[in-house]
């Protein structure tokens, strides 16, 4: 429910949380809200593709690391182990973000993806530090390396994991789940090319160190991959307006339309990849049009912005002073404290001395 600045009663709100949006929003065939042009089916049979390559791979990959005594192969191994792991979270967090909201869980379990976008990130960092404290230990005691066996491998696991990445690619990248399983496979790939050149500089040079400097390499590429998926799960988990969405100039933007006093307690957030949502209370001049008002701001920020999920309160700042009408009055009610505690700033039309509240 919101409350209706006109007549001071509560008016629902759609099922999507529009307040009286939801019919406009059939109306003009959905052009905005989550439809990224994948079907979650589509994601799941493509990340399945991916899990059965890279799942066949690693179990011949493991064996030709030892019989090789390559480390670089090994850590190649047990980064197609956590590959294998992201896409298993990202099948199981696709099915349960996929279940309806109900009960206790009012936004459905749609955030199991941010979960898992997130366990990927850290996981991605645990490999780095562990395939680094080898390598480093590896450079001062270089083992023999099977230089032939090692090149084959590399170039055998660099054709399955583009075939992988092509598969994960087929899927859904716009949301971060499925983003976080395709930066480990495609950090693997990268991973088998160092592998390469790693095995050709041993055959051609004997240097034995290249393997572990190769290690390195892939170390670097799974840190920076990991540190970014950490990050941007965390911004979501954390409310924090989406990357490219300044809730300032939000703010200065609505109050820029006509007929629009005060706008404050503006807040926008994701509730999972793709899906932003917004509230905010806004104040209208005395005699301004509220519903009319909602309709304009919720098509400037569906237009602006593609931020279709809002809830805006809408009250007029002021009481009309030209009626004297005593039911006028009553319409138009004097908004001495409207926010007790304001969060965020205040963006406003006019001095703050001009306008009845904060």
């Amino acid at each position: 429910m919101t409350i209706d600045g006109a007549s001071g009663r509560e008016r629902p709100v759609s099922r999507h949380g529009h307040a009286g949006a939801h019919d406009r929003h059939k109306a003009e065939g959905q052009h905005h809200g989550h439809d990224h042009g994948v079907a979650a089916n589509a994601d799941r049979r493509w990340l399945t593709v991916a899990l059965c390559l890279i799942l066949g791979f690693m179990s011949v990959e493991v064996v030709i690391g030892v019989m090789a005594n390559s480390l670089v192969l090994l850590s190649d191994a047990a980064h197609m182990l956590t590959d294998a792991a992201a896409i298993v979270l990202a099948l199981a967090a696709i099915r349960l973000a996929a279940r309806p909201a109900r009960g206790l869980y009012t936004f459905g379990l749609k955030r199991v993806e941010i979960l898992s976008a997130q366990a990927n990130g850290f996981m991605l960092l645990l490999l780095g530090g562990w395939l680094t404290y080898e390598a480093i230990r590896r450079l001062f005691e270089p083992p023999e390396v099977t230089g032939g066996l090692v090149l084959v491998t590399a170039l055998v696991g660099m054709v399955v994991n583009v075939i992988a990445v092509w598969a994960i690619s087929k899927a859904n990248r716009s949301s971060l789940n499925v983003q976080g399983a395709f930066q480990h496979v495609v950090n693997d790939l990268y991973g088998f090319i160092a592998t390469a050149i790693s095995a050709i500089v041993v055959l051609t040079t004997g240097f034995a160190r290249a393997d572990s400097i190769a290690t390195l390499v892939v170390v670097a590429l799974m840190v920076r991959a990991g540190y970014g998926l950490a990050r941007d799960s965390a911004r979501i988990f954390l409310e924090a307006a989406p990357s490219g969405v300044d809730p300032d100039a939000v703010g200065r933007g609505l109050i820029d339309l006509d007929g629009v006093d005060e706008v404050h307690d503006l807040h926008i957030w994701q509730i999972t990849s793709g899906e932003i949502a917004l509230s905010a209370h806004v104040l209208v001049e005395s005699g301004a049009d509220c519903h009319g008002l909602r309709q304009q701001i919720e098509r400037a920020l569906a237009r602006d912005y593609d931020i279709t999920h809002t809830t805006l309160q809408v009250d007029h700042s002021s009481a009309l002073v030209s009626s004297t009408s005593q039911r006028s009055h009553s319409l138009l009610p004097v908004l001495e404290t409207h926010c007790e505690q304001p969060h965020g700033p205040v963006h406003r039309d006019r001095p703050a001395a001009t306008v009845t509240g904060v």
